[in-house]
């Protein structure tokens, strides 16, 4: 494999950066997180809590990673080296690296848990089941159909990033997202027109400001911190195709709209289901796998239609799942392409090899390998808890610090405003955040993540 010359592939059209960014940062925790977080802490009360944060340090710490890697056009890694060089400073993008080789090793497990459970939905086996806490834990505790279904989302992930930004990413997700959008807003809109669901709406949206303590404002703080995909190099990644003229500001604020209204249509389209067709109670229920796999199968059995709906319902999830596997194996191949010099080709195949390797290890957790575990956890369990407790939270931490307090005001105004060309008096306000509220806030879930269980 010959060192290549650089060449760097860009984004479109706004709508493409939307649409890809949007699509990394929508997620299965979308989906089977935030209803319920949101209901057991307050509804409306937490919803708005939420909103605030996404407003007062998402954004901002969005803005950061996009500034960032739009002004270096490198990948992660690169990125922090070219900003500032003969400084540990490229240590931050590395670990944007290796936070998203150990997401990807895991997640992929679960992304082909959602494409194995289209494929029950869609041959009707998935209703007929009697016991559906059985059939997920046969399946996922199984060998051969769990890996096939982990390959085949690794198959898919790379043959979409090996087409490049604009054929590939770009196109892909251009026509996925607004899928995703469609199949939501339908479920949700039959879900508020089940008879008891208002119970649920009231719950959902109704501020109950009793329940909301330190660790309820920790929790919104969290979830708005590291619902965007960042920290993990992706934007940073994402920012380094975007157009010299694109509005950042623009652009970022259109992701977290995205990415909140998504997550607002996840939780009408779960809370009013459970509270008219289920016995269990939302403060029953755990956030995870056992929401969408187990709960919400059964809740589709007692809904006419419910096996048409539990296809889309269960392609909509493959949707989510595919649009953040795809970002997060572009941080890597993007590393390889460009500090290697490898071709596109050979830098995915690297990739998507070596990361399906550890995900393997992953999916067998909860079989083969169930008996294995490192400081009490499974592989799963080690890659999960390390990458979302350790990795993310410290790289969201020092990439705000390295803007904020290495990078400074007029070298990030000058590139969020494209040269000066775009004026806004929320520039200054953004860096103020950036500098001085940001690393606090992060910090402060930092620490929380570590002594409180259960805070992000």
């Amino acid at each position: 494999m010959a060192n290549l010359p650089l060449v760097r592939d860009s984004f479109g059209s706004r709508f493409g950066v939307v649409a890809a960014a949007a699509g990394s940062a929508v997620g299965l925790g979308n989906i089977w997180r935030f209803p319920l977080v949101t209901t057991q802490n307050g509804g409306g009360a937490f919803l708005l809590l939420y909103i605030g944060f996404v407003l007062l340090i998402g954004i901002p710490v969005m803005m950061s990673e996009f500034a960032i890697g739009r002004k270096a056009q490198l990948n992660a890694f690169g990125s922090f080296k070219k900003l500032a060089p003969n400084t540990p400073w490229f240590l931050v993008g590395f670990m944007g690296i290796l936070t998203a080789f150990a997401i990807l090793a895991f997640y992929s497990t679960v992304a082909g848990w959602t494409l194995e459970y289209f494929y029950q939905a869609g041959t009707g086996k998935l209703l007929m089941a009697e016991n559906m806490e059985k059939n997920f834990s046969e399946f996922s505790s199984g060998t051969y159909r769990p890996l096939i279904w982990q390959l085949v989302v690794m198959l898919i992930t790379a043959v979409v990033v090996y087409a490049g930004i604009k054929k590939g990413i770009e196109k892909f997700t251009k026509v996925l997202m607004p899928v995703l959008v469609f199949l939501i807003m339908l479920l949700a809109l039959r879900s508020i027109t089940l008879n008891g669901a208002m119970q649920g709406i009231n719950y959902l949206f109704l501020p109950d400001w009793s329940v909301v303590n330190f660790r309820t404002v920790l929790m919104a703080l969290g979830q708005a911190a590291f619902s965007l995909s960042i920290g993990m190099g992706t934007l940073i990644t994402y920012g380094s195709y975007i157009p010299k003229d694109n509005n950042l500001l623009a652009t970022t604020t259109q992701v977290a709209f995205t990415d909140t209204f998504i997550a607002i249509l996840s939780s009408l389209m779960v809370v009013p289901a459970i509270f008219a067709l289920s016995d269990i109670t939302v403060s029953e229920l755990s956030a995870g796998p056992g929401l969408v796999f187990e709960v919400l199968p059964d809740v589709f059995k007692s809904i006419p239609g419910g096996s048409i709906l539990a296809v889309i319902f269960f392609a909509l999830l493959s949707v989510a799942a595919l649009t953040s596997t795809i970002s997060v194996l572009e941080v890597v191949v993007a590393w390889l392409k460009e500090e290697l010099r490898l071709s596109r080709k050979s830098a995915t195949a690297i990739a998507a090899v070596s990361i399906t390797m550890l995900g393997v290890l992953a999916t067998l957790s909860f079989g083969e390998l169930s008996g294995f575990t490192i400081f009490g956890k499974t592989i799963f369990g080690i890659l999960d808890y390390t990458s979302a407790n350790i990795l993310l939270t410290f790289g969201a931490l020092f990439i705000v610090v390295f803007v904020g307090w290495k990078l400074g005001k007029s070298e990030f105004i000058l590139e969020i405003s494209n040269e000066g060309t775009i004026k806004s008096y929320l520039f200054k306000v953004v860096f103020f955040i950036i500098r001085y509220i940001a690393p606090v806030a992060i910090g402060i879930v930092t620490i929380a993540t570590f002594f409180v269980r259960g805070i992000v």
